[in-house]
């Protein structure tokens, strides 16, 4: 099979779909690997590294490539290039982008994204990675966004003696929000973490302890303690769906002036009623006096450790795909099989087809045709 690595397009986007180690792997199971010419430029990757471990470094991929292996979902002039002979391997996120499920509809190709893929007893092996990334990286964008010169109330984390730490709320106690809680932990500031369901909350508590309150998420919870917060991370997640909205535009006015909300599920429309998708160029903005970041990838601002992390994951499901084929591939994995989010023109991903209110076709029936 030829497996083609574009460079990625969107804005101040680093990160690279194949590291090279990953593409000295895929060679030595007799595939070919084109290249985009700078495509792993930004995790410092130069296209001779690329070129010693097997790869063939091209202009365009598209042209040529049969599985297209990427990080961000395909951008408009991306999409035009997509046709029914290219497997898509990626982040997708189509539950807020109706535009590009039609997109990707007409092109008739096969588009399965990573967010959706799963694994035994649970869990989402292709996201958690850049969960943990962007949980971690919250925190720190947070107390960045705090600063006064940010526009935020002016204040440290964890305080100093004499003057009290910040308080830190986090919506949703998953991977994401278990790793925003796990560097909030160590910034000394004071860490609520709400979720419902009561085995996450004990798994926050088994690990932390004291060190961060834990809350059952219920309405009158989450308004208490996101009006009392200065900084609110939101990492709610129900997988393939819109992201649901916790918060609404009256409690973002009632919030502390000067308060930080980071939406880590901007990428499935947010959960933050007054949230809107933003760019590492351009990352904040104000309303009602509350500093919003909803950067919509944000692990790409530290592309050499989110690349590794995410192709450590990927890497396996890339060899399935290349070695058998994708109908092989996805009738022996019923976990990659969940990653089918369009295929042939159909939507096949249920919660997908529900958030654009598009026909639902199984992805089992999509493996017959």
């Amino acid at each position: 099979m030829i497996v083609g690595v574009p460079k990625e397009l969107k804005t101040h986007e680093y990160r690279v779909g194949l590291t090279p180690t990953s593409v000295r792997e895929v060679s030595s199971h007799g595939h070919q690997v084109i290249v985009e010419t700078g495509a792993g430029a930004g995790i410092g990757a130069a296209d001779p590294a690329y070129e010693k471990a097997g790869a063939r470094i091209v202009k365009d991929v598209f042209p040529e490539a049969e599985l297209i292996v990427k990080v961000k979902e395909p951008q408009p002039e991306e999409r035009r290039k997509l046709h029914e002979k290219h497997v898509l391997f990626t982040y997708l996120h189509l539950a807020p982008d109706p535009a590009q499920v039609r997109d990707l509809a007409a092109s008739g190709a096969i588009c399965i994204a990573y967010e959706t893929v799963t694994k035994p007893g649970g869990g989402l092996p292709l996201l958690a990675p850049m969960s943990e990334v962007a949980g971690r990286m919250a925190v720190q964008v947070g107390a960045s966004c705090l600063e006064k010169a940010r526009g935020g109330m002016g204040i440290l984390l964890g305080g100093v003696p004499g003057v009290p730490p910040a308080k830190i709320t986090i919506l949703g106690a998953g991977v994401a929000g278990g790793n925003a809680a796990r560097l909030a932990v160590g910034s000394g500031a004071r860490v609520y973490a709400l979720d419902r369901s009561l085995e996450v909350l004990r798994g926050i508590e088994l690990e932390f302890g004291a060190r961060v309150v834990t809350v059952y998420s219920s309405r009158d919870a989450v308004e208490q303690h996101v009006l009392s917060a200065d900084l609110v991370i939101g990492a709610v997640l129900v997988a393939g769906a819109a992201a649901p909205r916790l918060v609404s535009r009256q409690m973002v006015k009632a919030m502390k002036t000067g308060a930080v909300v980071v939406d880590i599920a901007i990428d499935q429309g947010g959960c933050f009623e007054t949230s809107r998708p933003t760019t590492h160029a351009d990352p904040t903005y104000v309303i009602d006096d509350v500093v919003h970041y909803c950067v919509t990838n944000m692990p790409g601002a530290v592309p050499r450790t989110s690349t590794y992390a995410l192709n450590n994951a990927t890497l396996p499901f890339v060899l399935a795909l290349a070695n058998k084929g994708w109908k092989q591939a996805l009738a022996d994995d019923p976990h990659l099989r969940n990653g089918l989010n369009v295929a042939r023109g159909k939507v096949t991903h249920p919660e997908v087809a529900a958030a654009v209110n598009a026909p639902y076709f199984p992805a089992e029936e999509a493996i017959l045709k």
